[in-house]
């Protein structure tokens, strides 16, 4: 039987099934629709109810109602189907279906319903560790090192030698030792933040064997009874027993700022945070059953393959095409066109496949994540997933949710706004007055926010004696107390809704006006009004009625920014970081937070993203250009996070997400980056890829820069291999064909295990972060280790020449010639190769000069151990097997003294393919290009130099009309920009957008931020300082900007 689940908040009392809340996340396949009810309609009892309107979601759900089954036929396993609403039946009904009482259960009865109903925590995929060590050992890259043993053992056995075993097993070796260090490095870090996160585990005191013990809310089962008190952390769907009233914060579920009262037989729900009170409750549903078990279950449904994959991909595939042409112009060379020995050409086969593949690149880049993962971790940091790190490098855009992540998550009072109306009386006269209405022990959040404005505070209680205390109830809403001061004279304050206040003092109807416009101004910020007021009672008896009752003053009421959140958005757009608020909060709220923080009030509501409510400075604005250059959207529900993220994404930025409840968690889950902060629900963790151990954003800041530190030793690793690739590949390949030298594919892989043991240092190399989001620029990198590859090639085939045809070396350096040993000759080529081929790392792995970058102590060392051991085998190794024998000392001087000639042009070359990529040198030489024949056809008379053409430089284009259809885009977008049609531009970046473009909407962002600061000050002088300081136009600022 289909039915209708609706949800909302009533009289603060969710109507929304809890096991229907998976309608708030199958955005996919579920049709939501949003209704609005103004908050006029329903009798709220709470004044300071957040939300002007109450979103409703109405969707059709297939659970078949509890009602038709009979009680008789109830057991355990029907509870854990969740064919029983425990949420509505009678609490004595309750006890019935759980076959329990109020005693709570045994241990054995704990411990049997644990089989039955599973751990109180959400399910953690495992994997078997021996499939994870194999599963880096199948890859592309380890396929081709798997076919060279292959071929080493089954192919190279022909002309009457044996297989070449010593090949096979040094390929099988290098393979084991990279899983192995992969696997062990992984497993480490994946050890370290599961222990980190076990020490976030939340703890539940409970009712077992008819004693009261705290132990790990993993253990939880239906039936049990707990007690919650002030500052837990609810750990299961319960029904409240018998006591007094309970106050709940359920921001992590709704995304709203003010607690909820719960009563004795109304259900709470995991994740929510005990404001106020304490209560004893039977729990009724656990783990992935609860409110948003469920929904972070259904969370794990999505999943998409990480920018690292894709890359990681994209370099092997380039590596191993590299690979096969050289190989398949060796194969139609050496047998069609030379007839060589078929072992000799598999010999040369192999030395391709071994020293081609960089077998060792998932290895370093898993232990530069790894050792990165650990470092993060000490910075307050969890990495659940390492390639996350990675990806953070390259964020851009920065989505965060505002209650409790952006803001305290709890009220406080501004002091600055606070309006007084009786005479000879102070703003702090007017907060102690609050202070004394309020309760100074089980307070509630206002009680709270009022009493903590006090320099100490008991000043709520000194020097007066409390007579009675007027609690909050939904018909007065107001509290009160009546108290006598030092001089016996006796007093009553009050605090309340100001419409409350204002009709207990009678005022007169001017003042009303006055104070109406006071509230108005707070509601169009944000700000929350509590009225407050004073009587002495000359009666002196606390039922007496008291002298009239004098208004004072009212208090704005607000959710304060954490302190070090104006700090970190501040830092995050130097970054090249934007950030934008995503909050279920109104739009009035998100704008005053967005203010203080500095951080811009250009937002919309939610209704915007479905082109609603847009002003119309925005009517033609499409969606996905609204939500780039939005500071934030206010009033949205799970299915809007989502969207905002998946949009951004298809606009080709890294999206980072922030959040601490479950509503956050489909947004945290599909985002690039998904980031728990501290107190986060299990859910928001579960669904994140980083978990914050430390309050507040900052430690994000440290995260971005630890990342793009991280990610640079990774792409200059990457840079590194695909430059050895070409290296070899085409070194030894012009080598093989033309002199038709047979260098050992043994050597080669000598060279690979010492380079490799050389280059896994890297992961804690010195390098200076990436001022600006960073990300795979696939084609410099595949540039860069081309030119840089093929040069090295070319010094190697130099080298050989001299070596093999011409006596130079032995004329200029006096050693003796090696044309008649060839394995002398195998010997010197080693060395070469080998010493060039490891310190390009050098190169880089800077972006300057390297000999000014000066590398970590333990890269250094490990490439002088490694060369030293590479100079002792060229000097004194005799293996036949290799063909290999020892030159002396002398030759390997002059190798060494030949490598560092030829090294100095690789930063040249680098520098100049980076230069050229930029852009900068087509720019010149457009410009020199113009400047000639300017100066040329001034020269002939042919141009008056006065004329403006020459600035243009449009008659030297490719383009059509020499560009004029552009032009007059470019001059009709500027047009509607003076005018606040629209942006004066739209950020649509592709594979091949710039740093300088990435960073542009940061800027945009930064200058919004700045104009809210200057135009704060509301006068003459801060609109001029705004438009002088960021070049904008005062026109544009008024219509575009609310202040």
């Amino acid at each position: 039987m289909n039915k209708i689940v609706i949800g909302c908040f009533v009289n603060r009392k969710p109507i929304l099934k809890p096991q229907s809340f998976e309608v708030l996340l199958l955005f996919s396949r579920l049709s939501i629709h949003l209704l609005n009810f103004e908050l006029s309609s329903l009798s709220s009892p709470n004044p300071f109810y957040l939300n002007p309107s109450i979103p409703i979601l109405i969707s059709f759900s297939s659970h078949f109602s509890a009602k038709s089954l009979s009680m008789a036929s109830i057991n355990l396993e029907q509870l854990k189907n969740e064919n029983v609403d425990l949420d509505r039946v009678p609490l004595e009904e309750v006890f019935d279906h759980l076959k329990c009482s109020r005693q709570g259960l045994t241990s054995e009865e704990g411990a049997s319903r644990l089989e039955v109903f599973g751990h109180n925590k959400l399910e953690e995929k495992t994997e078997n560790k021996f499939l994870k060590f194999l599963g880096f050992m199948w890859n592309p890259l380890s396929w081709v090192m798997e076919a060279a043993a292959i071929m080493a053992i089954a192919l190279a056995n022909g002309d009457g030698r044996p297989p070449d075993w010593q090949d096979f097993v040094g390929i099988i070796a290098l393979l084991i030792i990279n899983a192995t260090i992969s696997f062990i490095e992984e497993n480490n870090a994946g050890n370290a933040a599961a222990a980190l996160m076990a020490g976030l585990a939340p703890k539940a005191k409970v009712l077992r064997d008819g004693k009261w013990s705290e132990q790990d809310a993993a253990i939880l089962v239906p039936g049990d009874i707990i007690s919650i008190k002030l500052g837990d952390i609810i750990p299961a769907d319960a029904r409240l027993l018998e006591g007094d009233a309970l106050s709940v914060d359920q921001s992590a579920l709704t995304g709203e700022s003010l607690p909820v009262t719960k009563y004795a037989t109304q259900e709470v729900f995991s994740g929510s945070t005990v404001k106020k009170g304490e209560i004893e409750a039977i729990v009724y549903a656990t783990g992935v059953h609860t409110f948003f078990g469920k929904a972070a279950h259904l969370v794990d449904s999505t999943n998409q393959v990480g920018h690292f994959q894709k890359v990681l991909t994209a370099i092997g595939n380039f590596c191993i095409c590299s690979i096969a042409v050289g190989i398949l112009v060796e194969i139609i060379v050496m047998y069609p066109i030379q007839h060589r020995n078929y072992r000799d050409g598999i010999d040369n086969l192999l030395v391709l496949l071994i020293g081609g593949i960089p077998i060792a690149m998932p290895t370093v880049l898993s232990v530069t994540m790894a050792i990165g993962s650990h470092r993060l971790s000490q910075q307050g940091a969890i990495t659940k997933r390492m390639t996350a790190i990675e990806e953070m490098a390259g964020m851009d855009v920065l989505c965060s949710d505002k209650t409790g992540t952006l803001t305290l998550n709890k009220l406080s009072v501004d002091t600055n706004l606070i309006e007084v109306f009786a005479k000879g009386v102070d703003k702090d006269f007017v907060i102690l007055l609050a202070a004394r209405a309020s309760r100074v022990e089980n307070q509630d959040a206002i009680d709270t926010a009022i009493v903590g404005m006090l320099p100490d505070p008991q000043e709520a209680r000194a020097g007066i004696n409390e007579v009675h205390f007027l609690p909050f109830n939904p018909v007065d809403k107001r509290t009160a107390l009546t108290y006598i001061d030092s001089d016996g004279n006796w007093h009553r304050s009050s605090k309340g809704a100001p419409e409350q206040i204002l009709e207990l003092c009678n005022c007169k109807e001017n003042v009303r006006k006055r104070v109406h416009a006071v509230i108005d101004r707070f509601a169009e910020r944000g700000l929350r009004s509590l009225g407050v007021a004073c009587q002495e009672v000359p009666e002196r008896t606390k039922d007496g009625p008291g002298a009239p009752w004098q208004f004072v003053g009212l208090l704005p009421l607000f959710d304060p920014p954490r302190h070090d959140s104006a700090e970190t958005i501040k830092r995050a757009l130097e970054l090249g970081v934007n950030v934008k608020m995503i909050t279920g909060d109104q739009l009035a709220i998100g704008k005053e937070t967005g203010r203080r923080l500095g951080m811009g009030t250009n937002m919309y509501p939610s209704s915007a993203l479905l082109g609603q409510g847009k002003n119309s400075a925005n009517l033609e604005v499409p969606i996905d250009e609204l939500i780039e250059k939005a500071d934030g959207f206010a009033g949205v529900f799970p299915e809007h996070k989502y969207e905002i993220v998946k949009r951004l994404q298809e606009r080709k930025h890294i999206c980072g997400m922030t959040g601490d409840g479950v509503n956050d968690a489909p947004a945290l889950k599909k985002a690039d980056i998904g980031i728990a902060v501290a107190d986060a629900t299990d859910a928001a963790r579960s669904a994140s890829d980083i978990v914050l151990t430390e309050p507040g954003l900052s430690v994000i800041i440290s995260a971005v820069l630890t990342s793009r530190a991280i990610f640079q030793r990774m792409k200059n690793y990457t840079i590194y291999a695909v430059s050895i690739t070409i290296r070899i590949v085409f070194g030894f390949m012009l080598i093989a064909l033309i002199w038709k030298f047979d260098f050992s594919p043994f050597m080669v892989l000598i060279i690979a295990i010492l380079n490799d043991g050389t280059i896994m240092t890297i992961s804690k190399d010195r390098v200076k972060p990436s001022p600006l989001p960073d990300s795979w620029k696939l084609k410099e990198i595949f540039a860069t280790g081309i030119v840089l590859g093929s040069y090295m090639a070319l010094m190697t085939v130099i080298f050989f020449w001299a070596m093999n045809d011409t006596d130079f070396f032995s004329d200029t350096f006096g050693v003796r010639s090696l044309r008649d040993s060839p394995d002398e000759m195998m010997a010197a080529l080693y060395l070469q190769v080998s010493i060039i081929s490891q310190a390009l790392i050098f190169v880089t792995r800077s972006r300057n000069w390297s000999v000014t970058d000066r590398p970590g102590l333990l890269l250094l060392g490990a490439f002088l151990v490694a060369q030293l051991v590479a100079t002792v085998i060229a000097v004194y190794a005799n293996w036949e097997f290799a063909r290999i024998q020892g030159m002396g000392w002398g030759w390997a001087g002059v190798i060494w003294l030949y490598s560092l000639v030829t090294y100095i042009p690789l930063d040249i070359l680098k520098i100049a393919i980076r230069y050229i990529q930029s852009g900068k040198a087509w720019n010149n030489i457009l410009e020199n290009k113009v400047d000639f024949l300017f100066i040329f056809a001034l020269s002939f008379g042919h141009v008056d130099k006065d004329e403006p053409w020459r600035n243009s430089k449009t008659a030297f284009t490719s383009k059509k009309d020499y560009g004029r259809e552009q032009r007059e885009a470019q001059w009709a977008s500027t047009q509607r920009s003076i005018h606040g049609l629209q942006p004066s531009s739209s950020y649509t970046f592709n594979e091949n957008s710039s740093y300088k473009e990435l960073s542009e909407i940061a800027d945009l962002a930064r200058k919004r931020a700045e104009i809210a600061r200057l135009m704060e000050k509301n006068t003459l002088k801060g609109r001029v300082e705004s438009v002088v300081k960021l070049g904008l136009d005062i026109e544009t600022i008024k219509q575009n900007y609310t202040i």
